[in-house]
């Protein structure tokens, strides 16, 4: 079908072709790209725009010998499929399959695992300096997009990395902002091939030893380099990595093929630090992906002709827990002067783009910095505002040591919206929400929350905009339950869970979206004749401590539910607070994530894994009661 990509199994076939191919093979690879996605889902737009750069990589570079470590991964795809993965690009982000970012354990070629902004510049700073420790020769290459080389740890590697002028590392800096895309042409290309150049180098080189000598030497060196850097400052935009230790090339068109190649040639070359500025067009080739790059960053299956996904629109399916959160936000905020929502980097995708634009003076968008983010709205509530911090549950790890050290050590009245809270599926072990229970539940002062569905996901927003000290609420991915929202707006008992059911057999105490799963157990159970109570907990922190202690005391059989891991979550502060009250006459059951790493499959298949699902729960119970008279306090296998 392809007349090059067919017979690319390995950078090796890569590197045996003439140069006039590559372009071909790059539209070849674009094609390919297009029409897998389009049946599998994926973040498309980014790898697109990075196909030329990629086969320039791997053309010039020893790959796997030289390492090419990734950002992110989003734009990783072109360099999957020429490193031996083409044939199972089918499976990409599916049970089993290919992983949706790169992955050691995937292939030599990916250095290193990815998925969260920011990591490529220290971990190649890493793998350079470990080279020169064992005396190794080979190069690396860190490729970082526009966003990304904002990051606070990315610039602390800038920061290290000045500090060893001597250390052979290249950043290329993938910039598909087009934001200082009017340098992009002839004048810029041929001063970067001259800037890059052996001939240019060497004699700079040259006259800086022979200078040197001089009485007023190391002043002429400066006069030169100030001389060089206002020639370099008035046709490119590289001086602030110039100081930051890193000579700069650029910008450089990402998408012209032959300039990639001659300048990796050149630059390969060089000694010391080297950032490349490359220009490329996100979705570049497939029209509607660039008419419409942040619809096509991650796009779910679509038809390749027209662009158009293919989810099935179900009448009148519940809205999402994140269009709630967001449509409550901006309900709130007709009341609540004082509230400010803040996203890093996500307004579309935490339901806060709309607020933003009905409140642009109570809204801030701080970028991939959530660290920042979190002290900034430590700052804000001092100051007497009510920020609201919404931010994927994953991504709030980052930002950890804040929620602790300038949040909840000042009882701060700050809301932490965890979207994402759970399994979420296809994006794999990198965007996992399964930690948050866990490491929350330990931060004093802090309020943890979950609701059961999306009209109590109101209820909870209201409930923390109104309280007085740091609080938090993880909600899932996905539709809400179908349940009716009430307008109006109740504040909840802080520490308060509910029952729905009652049954004297056994007794299932639930969190958040596991609710609706305990309730389906519950219907299984008792079509064989088996009664139990079924609770809704709400509040992970304060646990509703006299109501746990009652379900001990009334029921042999204890089963906590959550979709967290098992250590340190819900189940364990209920396994905590029974020990400490003596409680030990009833069997006690986690149902939660185990010890691992969950891969990147479907929500239903990976809860499958975990033992999630209502049948697999149904079968816990059975065992327990079996077994009520022989275990007693702990977890029963």
């Amino acid at each position: 079908m392809y007349k090059y990509l067919d017979a690319i199994e390995s950078p090796l076939h890569l590197r045996a072709l003439p140069m006039e191919a590559l372009p071909k093979l790059a539209e070849e690879i674009r094609d390919f790209l297009v029409t897998s996605v389009s049946k599998t889902g994926g973040h498309l737009g980014a790898s697109l725009g990075t196909v030329e750069m990629t086969l320039a990589m791997h053309y010039v570079y020893n790959t796997p010998q030289d390492r090419i470590v990734w950002d992110v991964g989003h734009q990783a795809y072109g360099h999957k499929v020429v490193t031996g993965r083409k044939n199972r690009f089918d499976t990409l982000r599916q049970f089993e399959g290919l992983c949706g970012f790169p992955k050691r354990n995937e292939s030599e070629y990916d250095t290193f695992a990815v998925g969260h902004a920011g990591t490529a510049l220290s971990a190649a700073y890493g793998m350079a300096l470990g080279r020169d420790v064992q005396k190794k020769n080979f190069s690396v290459l860190a490729v970082v997009g526009d966003a990304s080389i904002s990051n606070g740890m990315a610039m602390e590697a800038l920061n290290n990395i000045a500090s060893h002028p001597e250390l052979n590392l290249t950043v290329i800096l993938n910039d598909n902002e087009m934001s200082i895309s009017p340098n992009v042409g002839a004048m810029s290309s041929y001063l970067n091939k001259i800037l890059a150049g052996k001939t240019y180098n060497e004699a700079k080189a040259n006259f800086e030893r022979m200078v040197e000598k001089f009485p007023m030497g190391q002043k002429m060196i400066n006069v030169a380099h100030h001389a060089e850097e206002s020639l370099k400052g008035f046709i490119t935009p590289g001086t602030f990595f110039e100081e930051m230790g890193l000579r700069y090339y650029g910008p450089i068109d990402g998408h012209d093929m032959k300039t990639l190649v001659e300048i990796f040639r050149r630059v390969k070359q060089l000694k010391g630090p080297v950032l490349l500025h490359v220009i490329t067009k996100k979705g570049k080739g497939y029209a509607p992906a660039e008419e419409n790059p942040e619809k096509y960053h991650g796009v779910s299956v679509f038809d390749k002709e027209t662009g158009m996904t293919q989810t099935p629109v179900v009448p009148g399916a519940p809205p999402s827990y994140t269009k709630v959160f967001g449509d409550t936000m901006i309900e709130l905020a007709k009341d609540h002067p004082a509230l400010f929502a803040i996203t890093a980097a996500m307004p579309e995708g935490t339901g806060l783009k709309k607020f933003g634009e009905l409140y642009p003076d109570r809204f801030a968008d701080v970028g991939i910095a959530e660290s920042h983010g979190v002290c900034m709205a430590a700052g804000l509530a001092c100051e007497g505002l009510k920020p609201v911090v919404a931010i994927y549950s994953t991504f709030l790890q980052r930002a950890y040591d804040q929620i602790i050290h300038d949040v909840c050590l000042q009882n701060l009245p700050v809301v932490f919206a965890l979207d994402r809270g759970g399994l979420v599926g296809e994006d794999g072990e990198t965007h996992q929400g399964v930690y948050d229970l866990s490491y929350l539940r330990c931060v004093p002062n802090l309020t943890v929350m979950a609701p059961a569905d999306e009209n109590e996901l109101r209820q909870m927003l209201y409930t923390a905009v109104e309280h007085n000290g740091p609080i938090a609420l993880r909600y899932p991915r996905g539709n809400g339950e179908g349940v009716a929202l009430e307008k109006t707006f109740r504040k909840l008992p802080i520490g308060k869970g509910e029952i729905l059911q009652s049954g004297r057999d056994y007794a299932l105490l639930a969190i958040g979206r596991m609710v609706g799963t305990a309730k389906a157990a519950a219907l299984i159970l008792k079509k064989e004749g088996l009664e139990g109570t079924v609770a809704n907990m709400r509040f992970v922190k304060p646990l509703d401590e006299e109501l746990i202690l009652k379900l001990a005391q009334d029921h042999k059989v204890l089963v906590t539910m959550e979709e967290n891991v098992l250590i340190g979550g819900f189940g364990s502060g209920v396994l905590e607070l029974l020990q400490r009250n003596g409680i030990t006459d009833c069997a006690v059951h986690q149902v939660a994530i185990p010890d691992k790493y969950i891969e990147h499959a479907s929500p239903k298949i990976q809860r499958e894994m975990c033992g999630l699902e209502p049948s697999q729960v149904a079968d816990v119970v059975r065992k327990m009661l079996k077994t009520q008279n022989v275990v007693r306090l702990g977890v029963v296998s």
